[in-house]
């Protein structure tokens, strides 16, 4: 059975004003969470300080993954810079061409070959693609063939120990044998859920030490009000 395109239904409602109502994400260990989606259509005064501080730092060919309804390519568009935008949901391409996103494809950034980009974007806690800590030597090698010299990748995350109760030695509960940012989740629209998946988060430090062992530098550029963060990788 096909899993559902829960994002993409959400914005073709949304954008087509078909009654929308939020997405609504489940996780394992947490309450349910919900995402408006009137908030994936969000222009540029309306986004959050890391992403505007990400979309003033691209340049070049920029390839935007995981954009969604296409807010951040449009508006990178409208300052004339060249960009492509990719995400793995249909609904989600149709809905970022049909706003005027001039390069937009159904992709799987893991999938992708042949091109080269001088800015990538993962905003949106960007890490969650990768799935699990052990995926970054992979996240890492595919990234090098995606970027041009002097290329960079903009990513955004959290860290998510703020979630755990800390002990008198300032230490975290945690499960032993997972890192604390792993998290499965399934989200579901209407009367439609999908299938579990793997969303990573990764603290600042990890990802750092993660990109100088695959032959990247990991520059802290901001930090959120929320532990969350923006870091430039480039290839060293």
């Amino acid at each position: 059975m096909k899993n559902p395109d829960i994002f993409g239904q959400a914005v073709l409602d949304f954008y087509h004003q078909n009654q929308p109502e939020d997405i609504i994400v489940h996780a394992d260990d947490f309450d349910d969470d919900e995402i408006p989606v009137e908030y994936l259509f969000r222009n540029y005064q309306e986004m959050p300080p890391l992403e505007q501080k990400t979309l003033q730092l691209a340049h070049g060919k920029i390839l935007d993954v995981g954009c969604c309804a296409g807010s951040h390519s449009l508006y990178l568009q409208q300052q004339k810079k060249e960009v492509k935008a990719i995400d793995i949901s249909e609904g989600a391409i149709e809905v970022s061409k049909l706003r005027g996103v001039k390069n937009a494809e159904v992709q799987d950034f893991f999938k992708l070959e042949n091109e080269r980009f001088d800015s990538i974007l993962m905003l949106m806690n960007g890490s969650g693609i990768i799935g699990k800590l052990h995926h970054l030597t992979h996240f890492f090698s595919h990234a090098k063939k995606l970027l041009n010299p002097n290329g960079k990748i903009l990513i955004d995350s959290s860290d998510l120990r703020y979630l755990f109760e800390e002990d008198e030695d300032g230490g975290i509960w945690v499960n032993p044998h997972q890192y604390y940012g792993e998290l499965n989740y399934a989200i579901s629209y209407k009367n439609k859920t999908s299938a579990k998946f793997d969303w990573l988060y990764i603290d600042f430090n990890s990802l750092q030490l993660a990109a100088e062992s695959n032959g990247f530098s990991c520059e802290l550029v901001q930090e959120g009000e929320h532990f969350d963060y923006l870091a430039v990788l480039k290839i060293s």
